[in-house]
């Protein structure tokens, strides 16, 4: 039998410190989010945010907030509940930028 470690082919592999923010807040809605919201230098400025009742997690920056529909696919939200969490989002993210 080989050696299952040895079958792995590492694309990337690295240790970065990162800021969690977490937040909990209804809206008018009265949904409530449990968020996780993770600032890293991975994503070109863009947070990691994670909702911690389905565990879907997304890279978002201000450029995927206005894209429409686009929170309430991802977090499978009714459009009232994705606009109420995009409010709060848009305090949070940044801008993407890029490095090249």
């Amino acid at each position: 039998m080989t050696d299952p470690h040895k079958e792995l082919d590492f694309l990337s592999d690295t240790t970065e410190s990162t800021s969690t923010r977490f937040v909990t807040f209804i809206g008018a809605s009265l949904k409530r989010f449990d968020l996780a919201v993770t600032a890293t230098n991975r994503f070109y400025g863009k947070k990691l945010v994670t909702d911690l009742q389905s565990g879907k997690t997304a890279i978002l920056g201000t450029d995927d907030l206005e894209e429409e529909g686009y929170l309430a696919h991802i977090y499978k939200l009714e459009e009232e509940e994705a606009d109420e969490l995009k409010t709060f989002l848009y305090q949070v993210v940044g801008d993407p930028y890029f490095t090249d």
